[in-house]
């Protein structure tokens, strides 16, 4: 049989064949489909107008309330409510706000997603899942409706590039900075609609949430997918996951499950463990053919600053410059994992927020949120001068909790800095990792975190 990437295997293996080849078109069959608060009404909308009776597999079709929840408005009170009753009606998997958390977080906490699923979200950062060797990629709602019906989609086979990640990531470099270097160096459509799987010694001894936040942003750099191979970590985290769920608000004691016979297709069980055996196609084949290949050395790369108004506008932060800033922002779906916040706190502690500026730092999930809660996380991040937020997507897409006025300038660990994407069109958006924003959030201006480890305490 001929070579193939991972991504290729894991595609035809969900259509029943042996071999796909990028550019063809193919019906897979999908183990899990994601929406949230926003994309939801639209997706019930069309799934209605198709007439079927009721989704494929309700274990399988997930629904977040994380966007404009808890509720900012009247408007996204209903929406929440039709999604909430639409769950309800179908049995769907569903986290109601108290137990949910950002979507791309709470997924793969809760061991919802496993190596080798094809995976679909109405969210482009759906993508966030290949760090644990999945397909995952983000859809349009009118998709995703013919997903919850049938179990398929229909799409074009990507092509796949690699990037290949050699050396010893320098102090206060990690995914977030791997990543935007990456985007910095290729484009905003460096990858457009293709696969970018990460390998190299550097991803090796990545941690997880620095992955996870590596594939988070494959789609700012145009990509279908981002993916991973499996490994150790991976096979630790997703036992912790599983040994660890949180029973979701709404399953139906007897789900109506309606599903066309699929034997010939790899479809994983929702209620299935992992086993290491069990992801034997988990890497590309030594001879598979790429569309491109980059190499990097990230001993020579410095944290990055993604300036307004694309993720690719980077500069190492040594030549940043004077940036001032009104509001800083820590968490979000890249960079809301305990890591990231207990990077933050290992800056803010016994330190002061610069009295210029707001810092706002939210918590991946309610899992997170406890952990930095036991870890005391919180209290150093409240007598710093910070406000703790609930779960929520709401700054990022400049919904709720945290919305730029105009002029105002925003340093966030989030994934996307577009003209008016928190708030005024005049306003500004920089990207960076966590330790980047907590020591700016403490200088008032973009800093390096080196900047203030010689500050005095106050």
């Amino acid at each position: 049989m001929a070579s193939q990437t991972l991504s290729e295997k894991l595609l035809a293996a969900h259509c029943g064949r042996e071999k796909v080849s990028s550019g063809e078109f193919i019906d897979a069959g999908v183990d899990l489909v994601l929406a949230n608060d926003i994309t939801a009404p639209l997706a019930i909308e069309e799934f209605q107008r198709l007439g079927v009776s009721g989704v494929f597999d309700p274990r399988k079709v997930v629904m977040v309330p994380d966007h404009f929840c808890p509720n900012k408005d009247i408007q996204s009170a209903e929406q929440a409510k039709l999604m909430r009753e639409f769950a309800k009606e179908q049995g769907l998997v569903y986290f109601e706000v108290g137990r949910m958390g950002i979507e791309h977080v709470l997924l793969p906490e809760q061991g919802l997603v496993l190596p080798g699923q094809v995976i679909v979200g109405a969210d482009s950062h759906t993508c966030t899942y290949g760090a644990l060797g999945a397909f995952a990629t983000g859809m349009g709602s009118t998709d995703i409706a013919v997903a919850m019906a049938t179990g398929e989609i229909w799409m074009k086979v990507p092509p796949t590039i690699k990037f290949i990640y050699h050396g010893k990531l320098p102090k206060w470099v990690g995914g977030k900075d791997l990543i935007l270097y990456t985007i910095g160096d290729i484009g905003v459509d460096g990858a457009l609609y293709s696969v970018m799987e990460f390998t190299g010694e550097a991803i090796d001894e990545l941690d997880m949430d620095g992955r996870f936040t590596m594939a988070n942003m494959a789609i700012e750099a145009g990509a279908k997918a981002g993916i991973f191979y499996v490994d150790g970590k991976t096979e630790e985290y997703l036992h912790y996951a599983i040994a660890n769920r949180v029973s979701p608000v709404i399953a139906s004691p007897s789900p109506r499950v309606i599903l066309r016979e699929r034997s010939d297709r790899r479809i994983s069980s929702p209620d299935s463990s992992f086993h290491s055996e069990q992801a034997p196609q988990s890497r590309s084949d030594e001879d598979a053919q790429y569309a491109g290949i980059y190499e990097y050395d990230v001993s020579k790369i410095e944290p990055q600053v993604a300036f307004p108004h694309l993720p690719s506008n980077t500069k190492p932060i040594s030549q940043v410059g004077e940036i001032t800033l009104d509001q800083v922002v820590i968490g979000g779906c890249t960079n809301g994992r305990i890591s990231d916040l207990r990077a933050a706190a290992g800056i803010l502690r016994g330190r002061r927020i610069h009295p210029d500026l707001r810092c706002i730092i939210l918590p991946g999930s309610q899992q997170v949120y406890l952990e930095v809660l036991r870890e005391g996380l919180i209290e150093a991040f409240i007598q710093a001068g910070a406000v703790v937020s609930t779960p929520t997507c709401g700054p990022c897409l400049g919904g709720h909790m945290g919305v730029l006025a105009t002029g105002e300038r925003c340093l966030s660990t989030t994934n996307r800095n577009f003209v008016g994407r928190m708030g005024s069109p005049k306003s500004e958006v920089y990207l960076s990792n966590p330790a980047v924003a907590a020591a700016s959030a403490v200088l008032g201006k973009i800093g390096n975190p080196e900047e203030i480890l010689n500050l005095k305490s106050s």
